[in-house]
């Protein structure tokens, strides 16, 4: 699903403009997306290729223990939620962006989805003592969007300047 997804937006941006094909009249117009998207979706693979097999290969041959394992489990889920959720996140700007706006910067989909591996980390993190709740699991969540709102709000505003 992801080659095909990294093959269409390659398409997107070789075709001709007096060219149309069936997906582009029913989805978001692909003329105004930066050509960094496709780099940004390779890393994404490689993201997600080496973070989940340092997962699989620090689970299956090491035993748990606090200290380097402990944090090379978190530093690889980091990875790799955050490479999971980059076509997502860069999905969800191009489709949520009007037409007549810019679709944002590769940097912006890159932090919005550390953010997200962030907030998986610090959950498994909070699980370890058994401190995690609904409740809590909420507020971090109302946090980290909170700042993103904050930090997307200022960027806008920069940019009409």
């Amino acid at each position: 699903m992801l080659l095909s997804l990294l093959y269409n937006v390659h398409m997107a941006t070789q075709r001709r403009p007096n060219q149309q094909s069936r997906t582009q009249s029913r989805t978001h117009n692909n003329s105004n997306t930066p050509s960094d998207h496709v780099g940004l979706l390779v890393a994404s693979v490689l993201m997600m290729g080496g973070g989940w097999y340092g997962l699989y290969y620090l689970m299956t041959t090491s035993l748990p223990r606090i200290g380097g394992e402990l944090w090379l489990f978190f530093l690889l889920l980091q990875i790799a939620i955050a490479g999971t959720a980059l076509p997502i996140v860069r999905y969800l700007n191009v489709r949520l962006t009007p037409k007549d706006k810019d679709v944002p910067a590769s940097g912006v989909i890159v932090r919005q989805s550390v953010w997200i591996g962030l907030f998986v980390v610090t959950c498994a993190w909070l699980q370890i003592p058994r401190a995690l709740s609904l409740p809590l699991i909420i507020f971090i969540a109302l946090v980290f969007v909170v700042v993103e709102i904050f930090l997307r709000t200022r960027e806008i505003a920069s940019e009409r300047d």
